[in-house]
């Protein structure tokens, strides 16, 4: 398969393309880095970016900012930031790439822990995890052309526990491996409609 990863320079994108890598031919895709630039909360950049790549089979995307901060401390502002650029930047790329993406070809896109097991100043992230994970599930059932649906949604990764670790408490973090895998079962798998939990 011809896969679009979206976001493949982040820790949760190399997870992805070190797994599907081995398989498929992968064109990866970031703001400022990647073999095409993209700012996925701009819908125009994305039509941009379908018809700079042409015809593919799948999309993974594992982009998209949130801020942290206490609960007092968050704006609307800050709070749209995460709606933006997680939330309608990854929504942008089902939407786009409705008509681009081939027949039976699939969307991936990537949520997170926090709106399950929340942590202090993760509020923001747990907002657009949650509206992520309603998304794929309410879409899922109006995809034409056989196309499927399905969200990733992982814990804190082991390769970024170093500098993620404090933030999470308590927490254990998941093996990339796992992680890798959850991409591929929703890739290569028939699933739809699926959050993908990987705890």
């Amino acid at each position: 398969m011809k896969i679009l990863v979206v976001g493949a320079e982040g820790d949760i994108g190399q997870v992805a393309c070190a797994d599907l890598g081995r398989r498929h031919d992968l064109i990866r895709a970031g703001r400022s880095s990647g073999d095409i630039q993209v700012d996925i909360s701009d819908l125009a950049s994305v039509r941009d970016m379908y018809r700079r790549v042409g015809a593919i089979d799948a999309v993974v995307s594992t982009a998209g900012d949130v801020h942290f901060a206490a609960l007092g401390e968050h704006t609307d502002q800050t709070l749209a930031l995460g709606l933006q650029q997680k939330v309608m930047g990854q929504i942008n790329l089902v939407l786009a790439g409705l008509k681009t993406i081939s027949s039976g070809g699939s969307f991936t896109l990537t949520s997170g822990i926090l709106n399950r097991d929340p942590i202090r100043m993760g509020a923001g992230a747990a907002m657009a995890n949650g509206a992520l994970d309603g998304f794929v599930i309410g879409a899922a059932i109006e995809m034409p052309r056989g196309l499927r649906l399905n969200v990733v949604s992982p814990g804190l990764l082991d390769v970024s526990a170093s500098r993620y670790g404090d933030w999470f408490p308590g927490h254990t973090p998941v093996s990339a491996r796992r992680v890798g895998h959850a991409y591929a079962k929703s890739v290569e798998g028939a699933i739809t409609g699926q959050v993908i939990v990987v705890d």
